[in-house]
């Protein structure tokens, strides 16, 4: 039977550990409440601003833009996975870079360059690990991601200025995103998602009067015009669809975390059971082993 001691040494770290992801449990779930409310907030706002753009193809006006048009090139296609910055998440990490592989395997078929951009020190360093050169991971001189857990809309507008640029220009001809979706709180699923060419823009539930629609007639005023309108709102859309998928990607991360701790917190109490059952079993076994040695001495003694 194994030493008292060396167990009761061995409950006491499994103790030390349990504080440290309980700890964590109750930071991830603070965060992911907060996350969540942000994200809530954003779906919101989509679903709105693509509403208005529904709105106006259901009233008869012709809604084009160059950001909802298929290129009929296949010359670059940007992958870009986001990914956390820590680890202790259980699989949230992996199946977002699983994803961006497969992904990134089917469009280097069909285009001629394919470039990878990844969000997160932990996915930079698992594509790293497999022999992929990543062509732009968005981290400072420590190697630490300087998108934070909670992105903020400013820092997401920079990127997806970027985006557009290089989509108005040519030189990108299509735009995926691998991410984790948040479903629910029991439910995340790593997807792949197309955001340049925007396609259609679907999603929304439209409000329009029907009569109006029938007669052609909009519901709206513009002024100057509806194309200025068109101008502003797609680009607006791509955005906030950009950054709703990094907000996603927060609550996912953060639920993944809680849940994970949530586990390995269980578990400890678990071995911390055992152990206590085995220690006391090692101890009354020492004890009595001691007691028998004292009646064997005194009993010699005695003779």
């Amino acid at each position: 039977m194994a030493n008292a001691r060396a167990l009761d040494k061995r409950r006491k770290s499994i103790r030390n550990i349990k504080k440290i992801t309980r700890t964590m449990e109750l930071i991830a779930t603070a965060r992911f409440k907060k996350a969540m409310d942000r994200a809530s907030a954003a779906t919101d706002y989509t679903q709105r601003i693509t509403a208005v753009v529904s709105d106006l193809a259901q009233a008869g006006l012709e809604v084009s833009h160059p950001l909802l048009e298929a290129r009929e090139t296949n010359d670059t296609c940007t992958v870009l996975a986001l990914s956390a910055n820590r680890g202790l998440c259980g699989g949230y990490n992996g199946n977002v870079i699983r994803a961006a592989l497969g992904r990134r395997e089917e469009m280097q078929k069909d285009f001629n360059a394919v470039r990878t951009e990844v969000v997160g020190k932990r996915g930079n360093s698992g594509f790293r690990f497999r022999g992929i050169q990543v062509d732009e991971s968005f981290v400072d001189d420590q190697g630490v991601s300087w998108i934070e857990d909670d992105p903020e809309f400013v820092t997401i507008d920079k990127i997806a200025d970027r985006y557009l640029r290089e989509f108005a220009a040519g030189e990108l001809d299509r735009l995926d995103v691998t991410y984790t979706k948040f479903i629910s709180s029991s439910r995340q699923e790593a997807i792949v998602e197309t955001l340049l060419p925007l396609g259609e823009l679907e999603g929304a539930d439209a409000t329009v009067d029907e009569g109006a629609a029938n007669q052609d007639v909009s519901l709206y005023e513009f002024l100057p015009d509806a194309k200025s309108i068109l101008d502003e709102v797609v680009p607006t859309s791509f955005k906030v669809k950009l950054f709703k998928c990094f907000l996603d990607a927060a609550v996912s991360e953060h639920i993944s975390r809680m849940v994970a701790m949530k586990n390995a917190t269980e578990n400890a109490n678990d071995m911390i059971k055992d152990l206590s059952r085995t220690y006391n079993r090692a101890r009354q076994s020492q004890i009595t082993g001691e007691i028998m040695e004292v009646i064997g001495g005194v009993e010699a003694l005695e003779g």
